[in-house]
């Protein structure tokens, strides 16, 4: 609820909030949400960032009003992701997406070289990803070495939420 934080000179820090959704431009299309926030890449390099994600073919004019939730998260995703930032801070990244989408951006994030601060309630993707547990509790700030699997092992809890 309170504090400070200092970030170091050389930190470039990408944030995915677990309702950034909502600050895209619903009469934009994918590619004009793009250009918007890249006007000097060319083309070329934003069409194969929408492929990444997912927009292929006539799915990169789609208005973004019309996208679905998980359609939403991967472009917003492609946004920060098209100049990688060197910290990575992820609220819920995994709401609103289907089963395929959620493991790709598993996959994704298994191979960012970054550090990367998530909060989840998505058991399978602390399980896949963290190598390390901060737990907050009103006693204070307790560290786990190793990941979400190893905090369950050694606490006997799971996280409060989503099962899969």
């Amino acid at each position: 609820d309170e504090g400070s934080v200092a970030r170091g000179p050389s930190v470039k820090m990408g944030y995915f909030a677990q309702h950034a959704m909502e600050l895209l431009d619903g009469e934009r299309t994918v590619f004009q949400t793009l250009e918007d926030n890249f006007p000097q890449a060319g083309q070329a390099p934003l069409r194969a960032l929408a492929g990444c994600f997912g927009f292929s073919g006539d799915e990169i004019e789609k208005k973004c009003r019309v996208l679905s939730g998980g359609e939403k998260a991967r472009l917003v995703m492609a946004l920060m992701l098209f100049d990688p930032p060197n910290l990575l801070v992820l609220d819920e990244p995994t709401n609103h997406l289907d089963i395929t989408t959620k493991q790709m951006l598993i996959e994704a994030l298994s191979q960012y070289e970054g550090t990367m601060l998530f909060v989840s309630h998505d058991r399978h993707f602390l399980a896949a990803l963290s190598n390390r547990v901060l737990e907050l509790t009103p006693d204070g700030i307790h560290t786990y070495g190793g990941g979400y699997t190893e905090y369950v092992a050694r606490t006997g809890q799971e996280a409060p939420g989503l099962r899969s």
